[in-house]
């Protein structure tokens, strides 16, 4: 069997296709209070996670909320991560699921692109916790590539399996961006680390014992260009809290519009300030729109609490740009939005843009479809072949201003498709990208029970029994 410099391939069987439990002892036998860990190693992860803060996203919520429904199952989590800055070693998210912090590297913020360098000594300080501690995991489930190094590595070391999630996968997003940006290709390297990063991609998804896709166009690269088999992979997509995003009555629609002063026709688009997430690409496309439509406002939510010298140059770039287009009185920049009031953001904008150069998923896009807001997706990401255009969504290429700005026009001027947007979108939502049923997939294929499929290529195309 292969082996590299850096870890060894693991040689861990299932007695059935993905089992790992015991074919000759039932799971809840062997595990009264089964426990696992999710690895998740760079962000603020915490209980209550500053979103938008560097590399503090979709994938924090993403672990957090699995972690969470996991508890509900039955299960005790532990969310194993990088511990920096002032933060604790412990963080109780609830009275089944923490967050254990690992320090490495130092008291600083490191990049995830650079956060590899110091993964062995997270690993020898992580195996030292858990065998100080007395702990025993079901399995191990890492998040983004880093993790992944650092979940095989105590695979290895414990002798339990590894279920790894990529989250992004390093040969699309490197296509991606020297197809954008032809002329600063030599410089992509240097900054993004790709070579690294594809070579340890490459270790741990064909050592752990399960990948988890969350889009079809990962999952035919995972078999297609990194060479696994298709036995091996599984694709199970992100998720929303459906307790929290849903539509409401349009009358109380226009009292959340009212409290929170959106007046026109508002266009918003929220995250973390990253250049990936092309919100200038969104502010030329606003441009043909605005030329259009006298009453179009765009709203952008940008940011943490706290912006970083990079993350502050980019939202100032994004300002002048602005100003140069002549919208500044069109424009406005709302800044970090709590997380209590993001579902009424949803609800209170006329349309939601998810303008990524580069998207593996995008999560404020399901979460502003589930909560009843029309949407627009990027074609530069996994999404957008999840949705029927206008019946979930819409989607438009963000390179080209004229295309997203004449797409953004149309649920203005079409009322009967903005309503169904907004309808059917929710009902996407509420079939395929619930919590619940994600973590519910994940425990099955642990099990080696057969998984409920709501995700082959015909459901992502249409929802189960949606009428119109």
């Amino acid at each position: 069997m292969e082996q590299t410099s850096e870890f060894r391939v693991c040689d861990l069987h299932f007695p059935n296709r993905f089992s790992i439990v015991s074919d000759m002892t039932s799971y809840n036998d062997v595990y009264a209070a089964p426990r696992i860990a999710l690895v998740s190693t760079h962000g603020y992860v915490a209980a209550q996670p500053p979103l938008g803060a560097a590399d503090t996203g979709g994938q924090v919520v993403y672990v957090l909320e699995l972690a969470k429904k996991l508890a509900q199952l039955g299960h005790k989590v532990d969310i194993f991560t990088r511990r920096f800055e002032d933060q604790p070693e412990i963080d109780e998210v609830d009275a089944d699921v923490r967050v254990i912090r690992i320090p490495c590297g130092g008291r600083d913020f490191i990049p995830k692109e650079y956060l590899h360098r110091h993964l062995n000594e997270w690993n020898e300080k992580a195996l030292r916790y858990i065998k100080r501690e007395g702990l025993s995991y079901l399995f191990i489930n890492s998040h983004y590539w880093d993790a992944g190094v650092a979940g095989q590595r105590l695979s290895e070391a414990l002798n339990i399996p590894h279920i790894h999630t990529p989250h992004s996968l390093g040969l699309w997003k490197k296509r991606q961006m020297e197809t954008d940006y032809p002329e600063r290709a030599d410089r992509f390297e240097a900054e993004f680390n790709f070579k690294e990063r594809i070579q340890h991609e490459l270790i741990v998804y064909r050592s752990c014992q399960l990948v988890v896709a969350t889009t079809p166009i990962q999952l035919d690269m995972l078999i297609e260009d990194y060479g696994l088999s298709r036995n091996r992979v599984h694709m199970i997509p992100p998720g929303y809290d459906d307790n929290r995003f849903y539509p409401v009555s349009e009358a109380s629609r226009q009292m959340i519009r009212q409290r929170l002063g959106f007046e026109g026709k508002v266009v918003m688009a929220l995250g973390r300030l990253a250049t990936n997430k092309g919100y200038d690409l969104l502010i030329d496309g606003f441009s043909v729109l605005a030329s259009r439509v006298p009453d179009a406002r765009l709203r952008l939510a940008l940011g943490g609490e706290n912006l970083d010298p990079q993350e502050q140059g980019i939202l100032d770039g994004l300002k002048r740009q602005v100003a140069d287009l002549g919208l500044a009185d069109r424009v406005e920049f709302t800044g970090f939005i709590a997380d209590e009031e993001l579902p009424d953001y949803y609800r209170a904008a006329d349309l939601f843009v998810l303008s990524s150069r580069y998207e593996p998923f995008g999560m404020t896009a399901i979460e502003a479809m589930a909560s009843g807001t029309p949407t627009i997706v990027t074609i530069h990401g996994g999404l957008f072949r999840a949705v029927s255009y206008g019946r979930h969504a819409l989607y438009a290429d963000p390179f080209d201003k004229e295309d997203l700005g004449i797409t953004m026009m149309k649920p203005f001027r079409h009322p009967r498709l903005r309503d169904r947007l907004s309808r059917m979108g929710a009902h996407k939502a509420r079939s395929l990208f619930t919590w619940t049923g994600i973590a519910q997939q994940l425990v099955a294929l642990v099990e080696g029970r057969p998984v409920a499929q709501a995700l082959e290529e015909s459901d992502w195309a249409e929802p189960w029994n949606d009428g119109d």
